[in-house]
Parts: structure tokens; C-alpha cells; sequence
């Protein structure tokens, strides 16, 4: 049998590292990484073929493969796209857009639909204020579609342009999807914690900084309030949801963008959490004006009940878990704690 030729983009980063581990674990993948970096240790060896640079100048190169799957990890994260808003527009949209044209163009012309795998993110919302985040409960795909940052309107746009090319594109009927059209499928994920690597500073990682810094014995300054409050995900529940994606039947999909979700926690519960593992730890609120105001314009939960419906989602880690079977015993074993 012919191995699943995949492409890996962002491959370096958290999420790139432990999927190309689970698409090894799994076997029968061809898999080829792109990324700014040189691969780590972690994946150097599962990757056929890793190519490296800047994406937007490297698509060129991948008109000659043949990629029946593409995971479109690479980005430029919240919190650094609102300092370099021009270069994460680049990154984000640009990228993705000759991401898109290239697997339309080979679904178009081999007569075989690429499956286009896009994380998307929970900031593609924007609450309009604290009232409205609160009482609006667990929010829908199709609600509060007003993101407030570089980030979140790069990933609401590339949305709409996978749906676009893997609906409209080319078409002279609207009523038509030809099986040769691109394949978009888009998870909107949440924040996304990993045992396994550090926090990189981004909007979400207060939760796991303030237990890593517990861990350690060293005192933490939350950049946002203690009442604070998004949904969280557990790593392996993130890539699990990725491939059970991937592999859903078309017929079974009737949406092109989903949430998903696990649990949502406030900044004060993870506080609590850690004080409870680590009862010596040292922990303020001191909020940051700018990164506190990205937290408050996304919700404090999504409703995921279509990807439930329509290909099986379920999450393994509720907050329990993750904290006591997966995220506390590794950063333990790290740090002697």
C-alpha cells in the first residue's frame, strides 16, 4: 500500500512536534516538514524531507509534490502579530493563501482532493465587552465573529478563503463539489497546553507558566486578572482531534470550520491548582493592559457540539486530568518538584 504523502508546515513549533510524532506512531505516512528552523531531535528522524525557510517564498517548491494531506501549522502567534501586525499578516494570510492555491490547483489538475488541514483559534472571536464574554455562555461557530486582533482577523479571513476554495473556487455552479476540489477542514482551537515544552509567551500561557514557575519554586506575576477565564485543551487531546478530522468521511461533514473544547478555567482556579500541587508557591495578579484585553475579547467557552455531532469529538482531558495525569507528573519529574 501506498504511504498517506503528508506535509507538515510549522513543524518546529509545539503543536508540528507531537503531531509528526503521532502521524509516525500511526505509520503509513510519507511525511515532508517545512519551517523557519532546523528540525529538532524530537522529529529529525520521522521526516523524510524537511524544508526549511520562509514559507511564502518556499511554496514555489512544493508545486512538485504530491500531497494527498496538508496541516497548515505554520503562524505568527497572538501576541507577537500585534507588535508586527504587517510581517503576521504576511505569515498568516499570505501563507496560507498560497497554501490554498497550490493544494486547489494539484486537487484540480490530478483529479484528487487534498485534504486541507487549518488550525484555527478562538481568537477568530471578539466579545464586545466583560457583560457580553460572561453572559454570553458557550459560544457558536457562527456567533461573535468580530476578532480584536491581528491574530484572530488573519484566521477568521483564512476561514473564509479555505471555504472559498474548497467550495467556490472555479465552480459554475454552486450547487456542485466535484470530488477533485480542495478538502478544507478548520478546528477552532482553543488554549492548548503541553507537558512536554515550555510556555513560548503566548496570550494563553498563563495557566502553564504559573504552574511551571510553582514547579520550580520561583514567584509568578499572572499578566492577567484572577478572574480571567477561556477554554484550555490538553496537547494530546488537540492532536487527537486533528487526525480524527483528517479521517472523518466528507459525507459526514456538513460544516468546514468547527470548535472544540475541554475546559474552561479561570486564572484564580489555575492559582489554586497550583497552590494545592505546590503549597510554597508565590503567585500575584499583575495584569498587563494589552494582553488582558486580547484575553477578555475571546469567550470564556465554546459550544463544540457539531464537531460531537458530526465526526465524534469527544476530549479525554477534562481539568482533573490534565492537571493530575498529564500535565502535573511530567513538569514534577522535570524540575525534582
Amino acid at each position: 500500500m501506498t504511504d498517506t504523502k503528508a506535509l507538515v508546515t510549522g513543524a518546529c513549533g509545539e503543536i508540528g512536534q507531537a503531531l509528526v510524532q503521532a502521524l509516525a506512531r500511526r505509520g503509513g505516512y510519507h511525511i515532508t516538514t517545512s519551517d523557519l528552523a532546523p528540525l529538532p531531535d524530537s522529529i529529525k528522524k520521522i521526516s523524510a524531507e524537511h524544508v526549511r525557510g520562509d514559507l511564502v517564498y518556499k511554496i514555489k517548491t512544493f508545486y512538485d509534490y504530491d500531497f494527498d494531506v496538508i496541516f497548515h501549522l505554520a503562524a505568527s502567534l497572538s501576541s507577537k502579530a500585534e507588535v508586527a501586525s504587517e510581517e503576521a499578516h504576511r505569515i498568516n494570510v499570505e501563507g496560507t493563501m498560497q497554501l490554498l492555491m497550490l493544494a486547489a490547483y494539484r486537487s484540480e489538475k490530478y483529479g484528487k482532493s487534498v485534504k486541507f488541514i487549518f488550525p484555527s483559534s478562538i481568537a477568530a472571536y471578539g466579545m464586545r465587552n466583560l457583560d457580553t464574554k460572561q453572559s454570553a455562555g458557550r459560544v457558536k461557530e457562527n456567533e461573535y465573529n468580530t476578532p480584536q486582533t491581528m491574530y484572530g482577523c488573519n484566521k477568521l479571513y483564512c476561514e473564509k478563503l479555505g471555504i472559498y476554495y474548497g467550495k467556490f473556487f472555479g465552480q459554475k455552479h454552486l450547487d456542485e463539489n466535484p470530488p477533485h476540489f480542495l478538502d478544507f477542514r478548520s478546528i477552532r482551537f482553543p488554549g492548548l497546553i503541553s507537558a512536554f515544552t515550555l510556555p513560548s509567551g503566548g496570550t494563553s500561557d498563563y495557566g502553564p507558566e504559573m504552574l511551571h514557575a510553582a514547579a520550580q519554586g520561583k514567584p509568578y506575576a499572572c499578566f492577567v486578572r484572577e478572574d480571567s477565564k477561556i477554554s484550555f485543551m490538553a496537547m494530546p487531546d488537540a492532536i487527537r482531534s486533528l487526525l480524527m478530522l483528517m479521517d472523518a468521511p466528507r459525507a459526514n461533514l456538513n460544516h468546514q470550520v468547527y470548535n472544540i473544547a475541554a475546559f474552561a478555567l479561570t486564572a484564580g482556579e489555575f492559582r489554586d491548582r497550583a497552590l494545592k500541587a505546590f503549597p510554597g508557591a508565590t503567585i500575584s495578579f499583575e495584569p498587563n493592559p494589552r494582553r488582558q484585553g486580547i484575553v477578555d475579547s475571546w469567550p470564556e467557552d465554546v459550544d463544540d457540539s457539531l464537531a460531537r455531532a458530526e465526526w465524534g469529538w469527544q476530549p479525554e482531558y477534562d481539568a482533573d486530568r490534565f492537571c493530575d495525569d498529564y500535565f502535573l507528573p511530567e513538569i514534577r519529574k522535570r524540575y525534582n518538584a
